[in-house]
């Protein structure tokens, strides 16, 4: 059973910088799109980026396009999201989780970005 482990969030002012890392167990996540989601109080979890089981092909959401960055290392079974230029509003928890919901697992406990004023 696949499970990640988010880390790497942190308290930032805004106009800095963030390397987000997620850890997956299992032997499946080599052949999965894989995703990362924010969650900001009040708010309905959004995904903010997707990158391809390969790597070869990534999306963002308008919100974080050209500040944000998604990659994977699938010799670690590693996601990264390199956040650049961030604002207050990138403030919430994030995780990472399969991009198709119907393989979704179990959200783990996400890693807080805190964007300072």
């Amino acid at each position: 059973q696949v499970q990640f482990v988010e880390s790497g969030g942190g308290l930032v002012q805004a106009g800095g910088s963030l390397r987000l890392s997620c850890l997956a167990s299992g032997s499946t996540f080599s052949i999965h799109g894989m995703g990362w989601y924010r969650q900001a109080p009040g708010k309905q979890r959004e995904l903010v980026a997707g990158i391809g089981s390969s790597g070869g092909s990534t999306n963002y959401a308008d919100s974080v396009k050209g500040r944000f960055a998604i990659s994977r290392d699938n010799a670690k079974n590693t996601v990264y999201l390199q956040m650049n230029s961030l604002k207050p509003d990138d403030t919430a928890v994030y995780f990472c989780n399969f991009l198709l919901s119907s393989i979704w697992r179990s959200w783990g406990q996400g890693t807080q970005v805190t964007v300072s004023s």
